[in-house]
């Protein structure tokens, strides 16, 4: 039975996605920091699903542990789900760069320095699925949220730049690029529910792409429409609105 590794687990779509994979006879390495805390959903998706669930610390923005980490694995995955991400105080992260730093090491260089190594794993494989979970704010930068856009915008050129190398060798890479989505800790309504999804829907919409070698996919039909007006506007016009 193939593994799935999953980096960010204990957000509420790492765990749809665990059960999903899971579901479907995948055994289920979960990993982050402080993994410990999920010992009670790892036990649930041994005995529901009758797979293996392994617990496994992995701190992203430890760059020199990733090696020895993916080495530590006795079965390497046959996928690997990165989901780790980091919204910072908007107004902190203009000012201090610690936060700033945070928001690109957690959003992108950390993904960049794990899925490095897995690639060069899956070379040697020639087989293997990638999937990254961005954000419409990568698409293009606005006044508000820029430093956390921009982190989001280096990770989705650079899983561009992966699939491209990885596609002759078996590889998919699947970039995720959803819009605002609900967890059932955050229950403000803040936004209009048509541009919303739960994190179930969404994890069922990545399962489906990945199973069908997609190669990038927003959380609606809605949200990629949006994103493509947003991209066309012209610089001159852009600049001066406030969204």
């Amino acid at each position: 039975m193939k593994y799935v590794l999953i980096i960010g687990a204990k957000s509420e779509l790492g765990l749809e996605l665990a059960s999903l994979y899971a579901k479907n006879n995948y055994n289920i390495y979960l990993a982050g920091r402080s993994i410990i805390n999920l010992e009670k959903e790892s036990n649930n998706l041994k005995k529901k699903y009758k797979v293996k669930s392994v617990l496994c610390e992995l701190d992203v923005t430890d760059y020199g542990s990733h090696q020895k980490f993916y080495e530590s694995l006795e079965i390497k995955p046959a996928g690997v789900i990165y989901l780790a991400g980091y919204y910072p105080n908007i107004a902190l992260s203009m000012s201090k760069w610690s936060e700033t730093l945070k928001t690109v090491e957690i959003n992108y260089l950390g993904c960049m320095s794990i899925l490095n190594i897995v690639a060069n794993q899956f070379v040697k494989d020639r087989r293997g699925f990638i999937i990254a979970v961005t954000s419409v704010s990568g698409v293009r930068g606005r006044a508000k949220n820029y430093i956390y856009g921009s982190s989001k915008a280096g990770l989705i050129a650079y899983l561009s730049g992966l699939r491209n190398r990885l596609d002759k060798y078996n590889v998919n890479v699947l970039t995720v690029i959803p819009g605002y989505l609900s967890t059932k800790k955050n229950t403000k309504k803040d936004h209009p529910s048509f541009l919303v999804s739960s994190s179930k829907k969404l994890a069922n919409e990545i399962f489906s792409a990945q199973q069908n070698n997609k190669s990038v996919i927003y959380s609606s039909s809605l949200w990629r429409i949006i994103m493509f007006i947003i991209k066309i506007i012209p610089e001159y016009v852009f600049k001066k609105l406030k969204i």
